[in-house]
């Protein structure tokens, strides 16, 4: 069983008896990675991996199967799979697998993170600071963005300098790499 393999080199493992029960378990602050079958019963691993997308769930997903074949490794890996590994498979490639898609676990979670963070203090804005900000990461300078706006520039000075602030940026560069990180960007121009 693949659950006392992974035991048994030191690492947590978690088995869920379908995907309704791991959906209803998951604790999004767990990082971790998912071992799936592709043939599971009720939903397949390959729509959880869909499911788990749409929902910005952070997880990499090692894909095992005994009935795979290049169109399903093909599709896995482009909607963000980590690994496709058929059966039967040794256990050393599988491990390695798995050790490796926690490192990247970790930094997908960090990142999922920081969006987060970015986005929650985005919200915080006025309607006019974020439209401001839109135009700011669309990289227009401060005389471009009174004229926009029809406003004078030194109260476009006032809202970049507060900004900066209340998105805990320590630079026009930082505060940038924020709003792009919370999704923030600029409506394409006519």
């Amino acid at each position: 069983m693949i659950s006392r393999m992974v035991r048994s080199v030191g690492l947590h493992a978690e088995t869920f008896a379908s995907v309704q029960e791991f959906l209803g378990l998951y604790d999004r602050r767990q990082t971790g990675c998912l071992v799936l079958d592709v043939r599971m019963p009720g939903l397949s691993g390959l729509d959880l991996q869909d499911r788990l997308a749409a929902l910005e769930i952070p997880l990499p997903i090692i894909f095992i199967t005994g009935h795979g074949d290049i169109a399903m490794g093909v599709r896995a890996m482009k909607h963000g799979a980590f690994d496709f590994i058929e059966k039967p498979f040794q256990d050393q490639v599988l491990l390695d697998a798995i050790h490796a898609a926690l490192a990247r676990a970790a930094e997908m979670h960090a990142t999922a993170r920081a969006r987060n963070e970015a986005r929650q203090r985005v919200a915080t804005l006025t309607p006019r600071e974020r439209e401001v900000l839109v135009l700011v990461v669309d990289g227009l300078a401060n005389k471009q963005i009174a004229a926009r706006l029809g406003t004078a520039e030194q109260t476009i000075k006032m809202h970049r300098s507060r900004l900066i602030k209340k998105m805990d940026a320590d630079s026009l560069p930082a505060l940038v790499r924020l709003a792009q990180l919370a999704g923030l960007t600029a409506e394409p121009r006519p």
